[in-house]
């Protein structure tokens, strides 16, 4: 359904806007970098965009000296090399540490409060933060670490893995993470290519109010790792137990001991110094290794949160994710404008459907990140949190993973909060930010995502690489970002880069996803590009066919394809029912007369069939390309990254599917 037809859920009050940080910083842009549109100052934020793309030299400027920068020197040139992509070279001269930028504060104020389930609750200030990454400096140090040496961490999202994180950075290390609940192999597939040197491993964790052991998978990943000179044991779910099965291990506790806290010497290095490597999903093969720089990851995640997110000091951001997943990333830079961190590991529905809101009243949460599939869950399952808790800090809600269908917008309004900036965002591992997201002084409207990112040349392409303004095409950005990726690790002619995201259209980052912008700036995702479905030769978002069948309340979720078919393509639905629900022919034709009546017959599926689960990656996106092959006959190669690879067995060798 096109956004043209969409309707305003919610307006910022006047207040609201004069007092967010886009407000100031037009107000500061204006004074101390003339910024203009047409000759005329910046009055609101479509001309702050406006001028971002034009003047990006300046934005960027505008953005390192608003929100206050740390570095050695920023150096004289701010862009080189700008009209190529890939090629270009942001702040070239300049000497910065990203760690040293996120701990900033050492004071009492709360940095960081942590919830593990109901088993764990304890929280750290900004000065035991510094002191506790001190210690862990010296330690590596000790170890042997040092500039672009990679430290990995096999971890769930709790303040260690922060801690471990700033340490590996502010000695100029490179950082990479999985969650625990990665099978072995996922996890080799991963640190395998780009052999660390420490690696931090959690001996267990919790999910759904049960203890998870770990120790059996860290030993085999350790003992297929030569590249590890110790593996440090992180104690979480029992206290100190038998590690000797794992070759080269430490207890934290004996790792860390004999260092006092002390001053950290952040090295200054320059703006590309490679600081994180992030995983393709890994579900046609093995994952891609991303390769994000200090400076660029630092300042993008600046600009998103203070900007798009309005997150001020003494803010409290929390965001659902897995240190598998960039939110992690995200979230933690959340440091950097002096916020405190809300982290939460384990299931989100135990020991109940409303444990997140819970804690939401209990530390005041001021912005709620989560996923799509979250939401449509709570609504499926008939949550009711306006009902139920206070939320009376809360004035941000942001998701991610998949788009955000109109239905969920509404069920926020109606059941969340009416008073409540709904920021659906979108953009990936691969830039480890976003490409479209919010705007807190621009209304929301229903279905939509507010704004293209400021300092991002976004727009929408064509199958013959046009620019084109209410129609579905290529997310495309035109013009270079500072948080493009560095490099693909070992990838030294840089093929594998350019193949990923500019062989499609010449001298632009095609991103894969299939989109819309509206003529008043806002965007709509429709899906993936390469699921996009394509029957008789008219292209389909999948995400248009669940915004329809995930209204029905029989359906908890679903997944579609495009079935290769006498010499053309069929649509194929997979759904998942309540429990004790089976598919019949008066629910297939209630679904197709449902999806026909609000799309077009091009959209109603020819098959639909019933599953009982579906595959989905780590971070809950579901996994349409591997169902696919398996339709196909096709092997995936990559079941572990899979959080529940057992799924795909429901689509293989369907009887239904041959005629």
């Amino acid at each position: 359904m096109s956004g043209q037809s969409s309707h305003i859920l919610w307006k910022p009050s006047a207040r609201r806007i004069a007092k967010s940080n886009i407000s100031r910083f037009i107000q500061f842009a204006n004074q101390q970098y003339r910024a203009t549109v047409d000759d005329v100052k910046l009055g609101d934020s479509s001309q702050l965009y406006e001028w971002s793309i034009r003047e990006p030299e300046l934005f960027w400027n505008a953005v390192w000296d608003f929100s206050k920068v740390v570095a050695q020197s920023r150096g004289s040139r701010t862009l080189v090399d700008g009209d190529r992509m890939p090629g270009a070279q942001w702040y070239p001269d300049a000497r910065l540490n990203y760690a040293q930028n996120l701990l900033r504060r050492r004071d009492a104020a709360t940095a960081i409060v942590f919830r593990g389930e109901d088993k764990v609750n304890w929280r750290l200030n900004y000065a035991e933060l510094y002191d506790a990454v001190s210690r862990t400096v010296r330690t590596l140090e000790a170890a042997g670490v040092g500039e672009g040496d990679r430290v990995a961490a096999f971890m769930p999202n709790m303040p260690d893995t922060i801690i471990f994180m700033l340490a590996t950075a502010s000695l100029g290390a490179i950082w990479s993470s999985c969650s625990p609940d990665f099978g072995t192999q996922g996890v080799l597939d991963r640190f395998g290519q780009i052999e660390p040197k420490v690696l931090f491993a959690v001996e267990g964790y919790y999910y759904n109010g049960k203890s998870h052991d770990t120790l059996p998978r860290i030993a085999e990943i350790a003992n297929r790792l030569p590249s590890l000179k110790t593996t440090v044991v992180v104690s979480y779910t029992r206290d100190k137990p038998d590690i000797s099965a794992i070759s080269k291990a430490q207890h934290l506790e004996d790792f860390v001991a004999p260092w006092h806290p002390a001053e950290i010497n952040f090295r200054q290095l320059p703006f590309n110094h490679p600081l994180f490597i992030l995983y393709s999903s890994g579900t046609t093969g093995v994952p891609k290794c991303i390769v994000h720089g200090a400076g660029g990851t630092l300042l993008q995640h600046l600009k998103e949160h203070q900007l798009h997110t309005d997150l001020k000091p003494g803010d409290r951001l929390f965001y659902f994710t897995t240190c598998g997943w960039m939110m992690w990333n995200w979230l933690v830079s959340g440091l950097a404008t002096g916020a405190t961190l809300l982290l939460y590991d384990g299931a989100p529905t135990y020991p109940h459907e409303t444990v997140l809101f819970d804690f939401a009243d209990a530390e005041q949460m001021t912005v709620f990140g989560t996923s799509a599939k979250y939401i449509d869950a709570l609504n499926k399952a008939g949550v009711r949190p306006a009902q139920t808790h206070k939320l009376a800090s809360l004035k941000t809600m942001t998701s991610t993973g998949s788009p955000l269908v109109e239905e969920s917008f509404d069920f926020v309004y109606n059941n969340v909060k009416k008073n409540l900036l709904l920021s659906s965002i979108s953009g990936g591992t691969d830039i480890v930010s976003c490409f479209v997201l919010g705007d807190p002084t621009l209304p929301v409207w229903r279905g939509e995502i507010q704004r293209r990112g400021f300092g991002m040349k976004v727009e929408v392409f064509d199958d013959d690489g046009r620019p084109v303004i209410g129609e579905k095409g290529e997310l495309v950005c035109t013009a270079p970002f500072p948080s493009m990726p560095v490099m693909f690790w070992n990838d030294e002619s840089g093929q594998k880069y350019r193949a990923a995201y500019f062989e499609r259209f010449e001298n632009a980052w095609c991103h894969g996803d299939f989109m819309e912008l509206t003529d008043r700036g806002s965007a709509i995702i429709y899906g993936r590009s390469d699921a996009i479905l394509n029957p008789g030769g008219v292209r389909i978002g999948t995400a248009e066919i669940y915004r329809q069948v995930e209204q029905l309340d029989e359906i908890v979720e679903a997944l579609v394809i495009g079935q290769q078919w006498d010499n053309d393509v069929r649509v194929v639905l997979f759904v998942r029912l309540r429990d004790g629900l089976h598919l019949d022919e008066l629910l297939i034709r209630t679904i197709r007369a449902h999806v026909r009546k609000n799309t077009t017959p091009r959209h109603v599926p020819a098959k639909v069939l019933q599953v009982a689960d579906i595959p989905r990656t780590k971070s809950g996106k579901i996994v349409e390309l591997a169902v696919r092959n398996v339709v196909h006959g096709i092997e995936v190669k990559n079941r572990e990254a899979l959080a529940n690879p057992e799924a795909l067995e429901h689509f293989r060798d369907r009887d239904e599917l041959l005629s």
